[in-house]
């Protein structure tokens, strides 16, 4: 049997590749799509990582760990996992979809990359698809800052340039892609008194804001 591109990223190889199948479909393609296991998946992420994170950070309290778990499964951290697996290469997308470039869209492919952990899981089982996600999230999980991350990235950047006596950011919107329930949003930080700017996409626009505020933060931290 081969094996599917997806299965060496993620050193599985499903026995049901059915599920693989319907994980990799847009509802634009076929009325057997992703989205019922992108419900499922959603869910197995935010235990994995909520798992993850109680073990890794014994002495946070709820809120606080909340806040960590809220940010490394948004929609934007997703997205860059996503990149990481290539996955948007063999998405099956309707006509309609494919000539957008919906296979770079950010909401499809965290959409997908959560429809492909509900489909391990159904396929493998909790603790085999717990371990996979973990990996997949390590290198994100040992570089995270607690103290940092539980302060959204808009009140980090605020707080930067208060400390510099700066001007606050300014946002604006660009623009707005999408049908209503599934619309993009993309929004321009800019840090005037700095000559900087940053843009972020989001599934609404406070998300794309975030997005766009961590950029400037690692903008703002380069030499």
């Amino acid at each position: 049997m081969s094996v599917h591109p997806i299965e060496r990223a993620l050193a599985y190889q499903f026995r049901d590749q059915a599920l693989l199948h319907t994980a990799l479909t847009h509802r634009s393609c076929s009325a057997q799509h992703n989205e019922r296991l992108e419900f499922l998946g959603d869910s197995i992420l935010n235990a994995i990582i909520a798992r993850c994170l109680f073990e890794r950070f014994p002495a946070l309290p709820e809120g606080d760990l909340s806040r960590l778990r809220a940010h490394l499964v948004r929609q934007d951290r997703l997205y860059q996992q996503a990149l990481t697996l290539s996955l948007g290469e063999f998405l099956r997308l309707g006509e309609g979809e494919q000539k957008s470039g919906g296979q770079r869209r950010p909401s499809i492919l965290a959409d997908a990359l959560e429809a492909l952990f509900g489909a391990l899981w159904l396929d493998a089982g909790f603790e085999p698809a717990g371990a996979i996600i973990a990996r997949l999230y390590g290198e994100m999980l040992a570089g995270l800052n607690a103290e940092q991350e539980i302060k959204d990235a808009k009140t980090r950047l605020q707080e930067y340039l208060q400390g510099r006596r700066l001007p606050l950011p300014r946002y604006s919107l660009l623009r707005s892609e999408g049908e209503a329930h599934a619309q993009q949003f993309t929004v321009r930080c800019e840090l005037a008194a700095a000559g900087l700017a940053s843009e972020g996409s989001g599934s609404s626009r406070r998300a794309a804001e975030q997005v766009a505020a961590e950029r400037a933060l690692l903008m703002l931290s380069k030499p």
